[in-house]
């Protein structure tokens, strides 16, 4: 098993390789990272349909949904709200704040064009016709209630479920073995599922597949694009805060600053 203070020295390693990859290969890797959180996204809504009680549905959920980032891990992907973790290596002064801004911003619109590109073979290829058209309106319900959110809510959301997004991508690093790795990452990701905290990208899948239903199916759910955008700036805004600021800077001054201090001395 890798120590913190090994993972977090990885960390400030890798960020060169990541920010100076081809755009276009981080861009492609964006891709699969938005569509393999949009398929756990699916899975999650087609298993916890019309589940009773509630809570109960909200466990099956945090079940299925950390399939998707366990895709992104293993197979390899660049997730928007896990490379916040490449702030280490900029307070770490290993790649440029410009650096870290451009890759974010490829990666976070690689990640909308595959989760728009998962809801859309779910609606128009019927997946989410299941149940007799009561997932339909599972979905469209979802979307609703994520497109009016008030702002303040999906800020602290956003915030908290982004620290355990990067606390999962994290501790799948301690981990040697393809299993270890999936469990380590899969109990923070099931909590952040059952407190329903709120993911920029999840919701990027959520969001439009609602109102995509909304056309195919004509069901009303008062899902606009203004709504998708209004979820989307303070969610964003608080994974930014939670990956960054939060777990970025507080393992890079409990476990980097102490000792490039020890080294400039």
């Amino acid at each position: 098993m890798h120590l913190p203070s090994e993972i977090i020295k990885l960390y400030s390693l890798i960020g060169s390789t990541k920010t100076e990859q081809p755009v276009f290969k981080t861009f492609i890797l964006a891709i699969f990272a938005g569509a393999f959180i949009a398929l756990g996204a699916l899975g999650s809504q087609i298993i916890s349909c019309g589940v009773v009680p509630v809570a109960f549905g909200r466990v099956l959920s945090g079940i299925i949904f950390p399939i998707g980032l366990a895709m992104v891990v293993i197979a390899g992907g660049e997730l928007f709200t896990g490379n916040c973790l490449l702030f280490i290596p900029v307070l770490d002064h290993q790649i440029s704040w410009q650096d870290f801004a451009k890759n974010l911003v490829i990666v976070y619109i690689g990640n909308l064009v595959g989760s728009l590109f998962i809801a859309f073979i779910a609606n128009f290829g019927h997946i989410i016709s299941l149940y007799n058209g009561e997932l339909v309106k599972s979905v469209v319900t979802t979307a609703s209630v994520k497109a009016n959110i008030p702002f303040l809510d999906g800020f602290f959301k956003g915030i908290l479920c982004n620290v355990l997004v990067c606390i999962a991508v994290w501790a799948s690093q301690a981990a040697e073995e393809l299993s270890g790795r999936i469990i380590a990452l899969y109990l923070p990701i099931f909590l952040f599922i059952v407190c329903g905290f709120e993911h920029s990208v999840a919701n990027m899948y959520f969001i439009p597949a609602g109102m995509m239903a909304q056309y195919v199916y004509g069901i009303q759910g008062h899902i606009s694009i203004l709504g998708f955008l209004w979820n989307l700036l303070p969610v964003t805004l608080g994974n930014l805060v939670g990956g960054s600021l939060l777990v970025s800077g507080g393992y890079y001054l409990a476990y980097l600053k102490s000792v490039r201090g020890y080294e400039d001395d």
